[in-house]
């Protein structure tokens, strides 16, 4: 039998006995992480839980949006999994994708009906956070709640004005963000801006009324 045949089975012979199953995880989650669709298909057809977890609680899907695979996506999406399930972190599927810039797979998620909006962190908190412009138009047209707040009373405006994304500040303006809102100190996205010294961005902010 071929090598790569013969390590398919042994797997396949640990998930069917359900022994040493901690093994049989991390062959799963090593053929994700490494873009092996043929062997992740394959597990998957003889029955492996498609909601199968490796550390901190992160998912098959999770694993591979984060990574930015829409194939490997696909067959996992394919198995109908817990497509808003979340990790150690509250993170979803949704969001690890939004943070790394992978459009195609946040195309793919909501397509399948993952959560825009939810309680704590979420997709276009993340978007905004690391610049991702296409992404927070996608996840905006999606119905992205503008003014929602992260876990640490940002809105995405704030995020943005933090990090001087003077793009995104303007595309969330545009889209009715509210330069108004203070987070639990008492700073609007203004005043986050100027203690960062992100001085294009105050002077963006000044320009649409904002204060601090």
């Amino acid at each position: 039998m071929h090598s790569v045949g013969r390590w398919l089975a042994s797997v396949l012979l640990v998930v069917a006995c359900g022994g040493a199953a901690a093994g049989a995880l991390e062959d799963v989650v090593h053929a994700v992480n490494n873009d092996d669709e043929r062997t992740v298909a394959e597990l998957l057809k003889r029955g492996l839980d498609v909601n199968t977890v490796g550390p901190n609680s992160e998912s098959l899907l999770m694993i591979a949006a984060r990574h930015g695979r829409p194939g490997m996506v696909k067959i996992i999406l394919d198995g109908r999994p817990r497509i808003n399930a979340r990790n150690a972190f509250g993170e979803t599927a949704l969001m690890l994708a939004a943070y790394q810039g992978h459009t195609e797979v946040v195309r793919q998620l909501l397509a399948q009906g993952a959560e825009v909006n939810h309680d704590g962190w979420n997709p276009l908190l993340y978007a905004a956070a690391q610049n991702r412009m296409d992404i927070a138009r996608i996840l905006i047209g999606q119905g992205a709640k503008i003014n929602s707040t992260g876990e640490n009373g940002a809105t995405a405006l704030m995020m943005a004005a933090r990090e001087g994304h003077l793009g995104m500040v303007l595309l969330l303006l545009e889209h009715g963000a509210d330069p108004s809102l203070k987070n639990p100190d008492g700073r609007t996205a203004l005043g986050i801006a100027r203690a960062q010294e992100r001085r294009d961005v105050v002077d963006l902010l000044r320009r649409a009324g904002a204060s601090e």
